[in-house]
C-alpha cells in the first residue's frame, strides 16, 4: 500500500461493500493537501471580505507600506 501511495502520489480510496471507507496517502501528499487547503481558505476569506465591502488597496501602495513598516 505504501509503495502504491508513493508511486502514484495521489490518495488511494478504499471501499467497503461498495461504499467509501478509507483514504490512504503518503505524508507528502497529505502535507500538499493541507497546504492547498490553507491557501484555498485564505482565498475564500479574502473573496468574502471583498463581497462584504472591505476596503481595497492598490497593490503598489500596500507593498510600499509593508516595505516601510518592516524594512525601515
Amino acid at each position: 500500500m505504501s509503495e502504491i501511495c508513493h508511486k502514484q502520489q495521489q490518495p488511494v480510496f478504499i471501499t467497503k461493500n461498495g461504499y467509501g471507507d478509507l483514504v490512504v496517502m503518503s505524508m507528502e501528499t497529505y502535507e500538499e493537501l493541507l497546504s492547498t487547503n490553507q491557501i484555498d481558505k485564505a482565498i475564500f476569506e479574502a473573496e468574502r471580505e471583498v463581497a462584504e465591502g472591505a476596503e481595497l488597496l492598490d497593490a503598489r501602495e500596500a507593498l510600499g507600506e509593508l516595505r516601510r513598516k518592516h524594512l525601515g
